[in-house]
């Protein structure tokens, strides 16, 4: 399922096969939580500017629409009308979100819904059968993420329990992919590695979770609370006991020079709500470092947000007008800000796999780690 066609250093090129399609990685997944992507992008928009992945959430639509409801209208793809892999998340991440709303046990999450209140069981066979009916491409396993920094009695305890939680995720999968009623039945499962902060743990759940030979493995209970620093050096103590010839996901992760950092680190694939999070508020990522469009400086300039970008947006519209949508509140500008975030995103995942394909990737991230993280 996964081809490594080419390395630069620690950098991969590869190619990804799954059943709703072929993955080009590095790659960055575009965040639609409940099936959408929060400022106005359809699905036809998503593939206009290039989006390979599509991520949503596994609790959230747990509670709306209902995964049942969408396993009976012939699951994710269909609903939303996307051609292309869906990655879910699992709801683990909601152990650490909701954090003063949930209860765990050896038997999963006892959670209050944030929406009103009723209770919520979930466990690690529970969570396979919500993406087993949402019918994504790849499911993750049911983890706990931990806050950093936390007690290491408490990290070591929940990384274990972790482990625990992935082996009864693969065990339901491959129960639930032989169903007659499962509408995707080559769903793929990926781990994902635990341990905070700490060399010790990381490294010991990594090996452990690598021995049960799954289709990927995820660096999760990242950009939860550490620095860059620390969380760049938890990739460099892990991923060299990461299976080489399966994928490797760090997740919520994050900024561009993050993501070229994490890519002179192994990683394959990233997702995050950064960019159309921040598009939605009028703050801008370009070639030359991130933008604030509602600034005064922006009222009549007529340039588009970045000339050097091929996106919808800069090839119709300027800084001003777009400035003035917000301004005035008007939907439209959160819609065009996002687009252009997304594209610029995955533009910049294409860029790189160049730059590894061409054996220059260590002169792309000299040049573009510093500058993309600055303001302009």
């Amino acid at each position: 399922m996964f081809k490594i066609l080419h390395t630069n250093g620690l950098a991969r090129r590869g190619e990804f096969t799954t059943v709703h399609g072929t993955v080009q990685t590095p790659v960055f997944q575009n965040v639609g939580t409940l099936a959408a992507i929060k400022g106005g992008l359809s699905c036809d928009d998503l593939r206009e500017i290039g989006c390979q992945i599509e991520l949503s959430n596994t609790y959230h639509l747990h509670l709306r629409p209902g995964d049942k409801v969408i396993h009976d209208l012939g699951g994710l793809h269909k609903f939303m009308n996307w051609d292309r892999p869906i990655l879910t998340d699992s709801g683990g991440f909601q152990v650490f979100s909701l954090a003063k709303l949930r209860k765990i046990t050896e038997e999963g999450v006892n959670f209050n819904s944030h929406i009103d209140g009723h209770r919520i069981f979930m466990g690690p066979e529970e969570s396979m059968q919500i993406q087993s009916n949402l019918a994504s491409t790849i499911a993750m396993a049911f983890d706990e993420c931990v806050e950093n920094p936390a007690p290491y009695e408490y990290v070591k305890k929940s990384c274990e329990r972790t482990f625990r939680w992935l082996e009864r995720c693969k065990a339901e999968m491959e129960r639930l992919n032989k169903l007659d009623t499962t509408i995707n039945k080559n769903q793929l499962l990926f781990g994902i590695n635990q341990g905070g902060i700490f060399d010790d743990l990381r490294i010991w759940h990594m090996k452990e979770i690598a021995k049960l030979d799954l289709p990927g493995y995820a660096i999760g209970g990242l950009a939860v609370g550490e620095t860059h620093e620390e969380m760049y050096h938890i990739l460099d103590m892990v991923l060299p006991h990461a299976p080489e010839n399966k994928p490797r996901y760090l997740m919520g992760v994050g900024t561009p020079s993050n993501i070229i950092e994490g890519v002179a680190r192994g990683i394959d694939f990233f997702d995050c709500v950064m960019p159309s999070r921040n598009a939605r508020h009028a703050f801008i990522f370009t070639r030359h470092g991130t933008m604030n469009l509602l600034n005064q400086c922006y009222e009549r300039d007529m340039r588009p947000i970045d000339e050097e970008c091929s996106c919808p947006v800069c090839q119709k519209y300027s800084r001003a007008y777009i400035r003035h949508l917000f301004k005035a509140k008007e939907i439209l500008g959160m819609r065009l800000a996002v687009m252009h975030n997304l594209y610029f995103y995955n533009e910049l995942m294409a860029r790189i796999r160049t730059a590894i394909e061409e054996d220059r990737f260590e002169e792309f991230r000299k040049e573009n780690s510093p500058k993309l993280d600055k303001r302009i």
